[in-house]
């Protein structure tokens, strides 16, 4: 799920004072009653799991839906629905969930649920931008082709209420891993009545049920009292309210209005540690920043592409940005991961393409020119609701001083406005993008956005051989195989220069001195678990 960090627009305080009000929320948002207040931002899509691929919608959909399995703070892997998974092969696997659990509306929980909305997810015509996690699962082919040539995966099969089975086309060593992801949730009945009503007043499983949606303001839920999983709210709710800038929502922190914020504004990361002491938080997390280019911007395809990029790549002085920006909460990029995953390698070859060197990029810089001159300018576009003018600037000036050509930033008002358009292949310009880990797997990282036909492929990269790669890396028999196979699937990567990996993530994170709180290894908050002191 690509959680990109953003915040989204106040539009309360907006509309109540302008822009010199300096937060978005009242005392009584803090303190005053008994909900954990915390940053966040309107959700891209209605809140249906499976479409739901940023993570302002990711850690809402998260609260309210229960997987077969759910993830600790540091990424260890539980059960949660399922009472068993069985598997002889790492292909067949039986699937038993546990039973009496049932949604908000008061409906069972049951295998079906779960089947019926892995089919509802996979199928092409319904257009889920998380389809691609299906794609393990026999018959993927025939439901995700344009015209579907089945309705449904023919590797999914109920057996009784509680148990069903699922066939993949190939061994997979991270398939039960993935398996509390959000697209794996279970759906009620009626979410099929009206999916996209349903998305705006969703009936989930999860340790939370959703009280209120205030759109670009705010989201409430209370915790679920039908739910007895592994993960309880340990709080007495949640309210996750909508900022223009993370600088409004520091103020709002250090004023004692909001409990809990994942990102500290670029400015105030060289003072907040002294400013919080043991409120500032410094964690490890699986993020990453990349800059992706669309398959036909001019000047961007075919062999003078890759020259391209690769200059651009090597015109970005990633240890600067981290110092001078960052404060050291971000690292330059080494890989199209992150270095906090499993099997991770920091020296693959290629990775000289990731490394400030200012004559090669000029030199490569001048190929692609011999093959086609450089016309027009760059420009890089990013959300302004994000806090990212600053690194996307930094990059902007960097490209424009080694390679001497226009290189400007492209601000859109919103982080929906953006992803509309690079979701829809209408943006017609570079763009900053990011991924947040979902389940602790290098695998995901590179399914979603680099398999060929991923839903969240926004650069469509394509090549058959870095697919073969995925594949056999996914079917081989040691994990040591496996970081060997991608490493080499990571390195056709580097040599097309896929995208441009720019930054990975420290959490730069601050809690209120009201409550106990963690970020988790993927960069949120471990929500259920704050508590107010």
């Amino acid at each position: 799920m690509r959680r990109q960090t953003l915040t989204a627009l106040c539009f309360a305080a907006l509309l109540a004072a302008g822009p010199a009000l300096a937060g978005c929320s009242s005392s009584s948002d803090g303190g005053g009653d008994d909900y954990i207040v915390v940053n966040a931002g309107e959700p891209q899509n209605p809140l249906v799991p499976s479409n739901t691929n940023e993570n302002q919608g990711g850690r809402v959909v998260d609260r309210l839906f229960a997987g077969l399995k759910y993830y600790d703070v540091d990424g260890k892997s539980y059960n949660e629905l399922a009472q068993s998974i069985e598997s002889p092969d790492r292909q067949h696997y039986k699937i038993t969930i546990k039973p009496d659990w049932t949604f908000t509306d008061g409906t069972a929980v049951t295998a079906k649920s779960f089947v019926d909305a892995w089919n509802y997810g996979a199928l092409g015509t319904n257009g889920q931008l998380s389809s691609w996690v299906f794609s393990p699962i026999a018959g993927y082919d025939e439901v995700s082709s344009a015209p579907p040539k089945a309705q449904t995966l023919s590797g999914l099969k109920v057996v009784d209420d509680r148990t069903f089975t699922v066939d993949l086309t190939q061994p997979s060593m991270d398939f039960e891993l993935s398996l509390g992801f959000s697209p794996f949730y279970p759906l009620p009945d009626v979410a099929y009545k009206d999916i996209k009503a349903f998305g705006e007043h969703p009936v989930g499983n999860g340790p939370y049920q959703l009280t209120a949606w205030e759109h670009n303001v705010k989201i409430e839920m209370k915790p679920n009292s039908g739910y007895h999983g592994g993960r309880p709210a340990k709080n007495n709710g949640l309210r996750f309210m909508m900022y223009q800038t993370f600088e409004t929502a520091y103020a709002d922190l250090l004023a004692g209005n909001l409990d809990a914020l994942d990102t500290v504004p670029d400015g105030s990361l060289g003072l907040y540690k002294s400013e919080l002491g043991d409120r500032a938080i410094d964690h490890p997390t699986a993020q990453n920043l990349h800059i992706g280019f669309p398959k036909d911007l001019p000047h961007f395809g075919g062999p003078e592409g890759v020259l391209r990029r690769k200059a651009i790549s090597m015109s970005i002085n990633r240890e600067q940005i981290c110092a001078n920006i960052f404060h050291g909460a971000r690292l330059p990029a080494r890989d199209f991961t992150a270095s906090t995953l499993p099997g991770f390698r920091g020296d693959l070859p290629g990775v000289q393409w990731l490394t400030y060197n200012p004559d090669e990029a000029k030199k490569l810089w001048a190929q692609a020119d011999a093959m086609s001159p450089w016309s027009g300018g760059l420009q890089i576009a990013y959300n302004s609701d994000g806090g990212h003018q600053a690194v996307i600037e930094a990059i902007s000036n960097s490209v424009k001083n080694t390679l001497g050509i226009s290189a400007e930033p492209a601000p859109y008002p919103t982080f929906k406005n953006m992803r509309d358009e690079v979701t829809h292949r209408t943006i017609g310009k570079a763009f900053r993008y990011a991924w947040q880990g979902d389940y602790p797997s290098m695998f995901e990282f590179l399914t979603s956005q680099f398999l060929s036909g991923s839903e969240t492929n926004d650069v469509d990269y394509a090549n058959p051989e870095f697919d073969r790669l995925l594949k056999a890396a996914l079917a081989a028999p040691t994990t040591d195989q496996a970081w060997t196979l991608l490493a080499q699937a990571q390195t056709l990567l580097l040599n097309d220069m896929a995208d441009i990996p720019v930054l990975e993530y420290n959490a730069a994170s601050a809690r209120s001195d009201r409550v106990k709180a963690q970020v988790t290894w993927a960069g949120l908050f471990d929500f259920e678990n704050i508590q107010k002191k």
